[in-house]
């Protein structure tokens, strides 16, 4: 399942807003488990592959055909 275009600048944007937070709450006070969301958002806005939405629709099901 490939990204639309939209749907990548959807994801670099939520990066960016999740680590302008890490950024203002101070890089050693988050936790690391912060930084997965992240890199997660960073990788499908590249490469316009989401895992999270592949196990998504495979543990739910897939509405489109």
């Amino acid at each position: 399942m490939k990204a639309s275009t939209a749907m990548r600048v959807w994801f670099l944007l939520f990066a960016v807003i999740i680590f302008v937070g890490i950024y203002l709450t101070g890089f050693s006070v988050v936790h690391w488990f912060l930084y997965l969301p992240v890199a997660g958002f960073v990788f499908a806005s590249v490469t316009g592959i989401c895992p999270s939405q592949i196990a998504l629709n495979k543990m739910f099901g897939s509405k489109e055909k």
